[in-house]
């Protein structure tokens, strides 16, 4: 989070980190937790912006996708609704089917509507519960 602020963004809330099983072929356990971060840039340049701060911590986007990493920092939600281009699209278009990402989020932010489906970050992880 001091990473985040050193780079311009305003840390408004933090959820409790949890552990969670991979995603793809890895063989390691994941650390995933969630922020609020406020820092007025559009889209595109606060992916920029984070992707700054992954390559702080060692990240290196090049080759395969799946594979472990020392820092991933994605925008699931904004405060701009939808926003979709060829590099980003916000919602995150998995972020409904994974519970490492809606208990986090749902921990800060459980009355925020997806402006997809409509829900709310408590009801889309109580959904996430039940298809366990």
């Amino acid at each position: 989070m001091a990473a985040l602020a050193r780079s311009g963004w305003e840390v408004e809330a933090v959820a409790r980190v949890i552990d969670s099983a991979p995603v793809g072929p890895s063989l390691r356990r994941y650390a995933n937790g969630a922020a609020i971060i406020a820092g007025g840039r559009a889209p595109l340049a606060a992916l920029a912006s984070l992707q700054d701060v992954e390559r702080v911590f060692g990240r290196d986007r090049r080759g395969q996708r799946w594979r472990s990493r020392t820092l991933d920092l994605d925008i699931v939600l904004w405060s701009g609704g939808t926003w979709y281009g060829p590099r980003l699209a916000i919602p995150h278009p998995l972020f409904r089917q994974r519970d490492f990402v809606l208990h986090p989020a749902a921990q800060i932010a459980p009355d925020w509507r997806d402006p997809v489906s409509g829900l709310t970050l408590r009801q889309l992880a109580a959904r996430a519960v039940r298809r366990r």
